[in-house]
């Protein structure tokens, strides 16, 4: 058998670029992935007691990209869902994203208005500049007690390095707002997959010209399959067996457990921004599918160096190694590298689908 293209990784960038080959180029394809399933790290599957856990951690669909929302629509149906995470301090929780509810609880104040808020940023923050790391982003924005409560032991543990190591882009991320939207995210279009995303990665594979094979390395059959051109989504220091050193990616360990308690926590996410607790957050799980059942599946999530790697560690350094690799791969013309471990950026969901579209197009 003979394929236009293979394509190694079954997560996003590889399976949207699989199912526009084949659907639009009428290519033969062959998807190559390590695991034993497809979606990425967005695999969810029901645990035995029924509910629906994402065994990587949640990922929360949003975006303002009406191109990615009706692009995916074509493979799922959605339910409205709207993320809200609580940071826990000692005993008692405050929205995150900090907003004027987090404020006035946390100082004992009663601000009512944006502006009443943004002055209370202004008299607090400290001007930092220009802005060189995470920290500086922060302390910038709010001061450094809030940066303190809420940012510096939880961007340790996430990274286990200080938010002075890491790109502003780390903690810049999270707005900080002046009114009391307690939404994580604000973007127009906010749903879950109805089914979950392993159904809806199903939909997206389903076609008669594209094979996926589970549980391989692609190097393991190099040799004996015929193909014209790769699109690699897998790690890009991987690819160049290692050459100029591994890159460093964060990882996590996830503990499940379910509950004999219709629910558990307040929202879905709970964030432990203190030192003392080991791990950062707890998931449970039914509050995002929205399932209605006797018990509950909560997840633990304890962020580790080895293991499956999710976060690339964005900082200088691994950034000038990141390039080393890049600029080996403008000697193949016949790869294309696609995809948050590709590329060694980090891509929200609606991203790696818009990059990997974008890709396929300029194809």
């Amino acid at each position: 058998m003979r394929y236009d293209y293979l394509i190694v990784g079954a997560g996003f960038a590889g399976s949207v670029m699989a199912e526009r080959l084949a659907s639009q180029l009428n290519k033969k394809v062959l998807v190559v992935e390590k695991r034993n399933h497809i979606a990425g790290n967005a695999y969810d599957e029901f645990d035995e007691h029924g509910i629906l856990v994402h065994r990587y951690g949640p990922h929360i669909f949003h975006t303002n990209s009406k191109e990615v929302f009706d692009y995916l629509s074509q493979f799922t149906e959605w339910i409205p869902y709207e993320h809200k995470v609580l940071a826990k301090i000692g005993n008692e929780l405050y929205p995150i994203p900090i907003n004027r509810i987090t404020i006035n609880k946390l100082y004992n104040l009663n601000l009512k208005t944006d502006e009443e808020v943004k002055n209370y940023f202004e008299s607090v923050k400290e001007k930092r500049f220009p802005i060189l790391n995470s920290e500086d982003i922060i302390v910038n924005q709010v001061g450094k007690d809030l940066f303190e409560k809420f940012f510096k032991h939880y961007t340790k543990k996430q990274w286990n390095l200080e938010a002075n190591q890491l790109s502003p882009s780390v903690c810049g991320r999270i707005p900080v707002r002046t009114n009391d939207d307690c939404r994580y995210f604000t973007d127009k279009y906010q749903f879950m997959p109805k089914d979950g995303y392993t159904k809806m990665f199903e939909k997206i594979l389903n076609h008669k010209n594209i094979e996926v094979i589970l549980d391989t390395d692609y190097k393991s059959i190099l040799d004996s399959i015929k193909f014209d051109k790769m699109i690699y989504t897998g790690p890009i220091d991987y690819f160049f067996d290692y050459k100029f050193g591994k890159l460093p990616y964060r990882s996590i360990r996830f503990e499940f457990r379910n509950l004999p308690q219709v629910q558990y926590q307040e929202t879905a996410q709970i964030n432990y921004v203190d030192e003392s607790v080991e791990f950062t957050r707890v998931i449970e799980h039914k509050l995002l599918s929205q399932q209605n059942s006797d018990t509950t599946t909560i997840s633990f999530e304890y962020p580790q160096k080895d293991g499956e790697p999710y976060y690339p560690v964005p900082n200088e350094e691994n950034r000038n190694q990141y390039l080393l690799y890049k600029k080996e791969t403008e000697k193949f013309k016949n790869v294309i590298f696609c995809g948050r471990l590709a590329e060694y950026q980090y891509y929200n969901m609606d991203q790696a689908v818009a990059n990997t579209i974008k890709v396929f197009e300029d194809l």
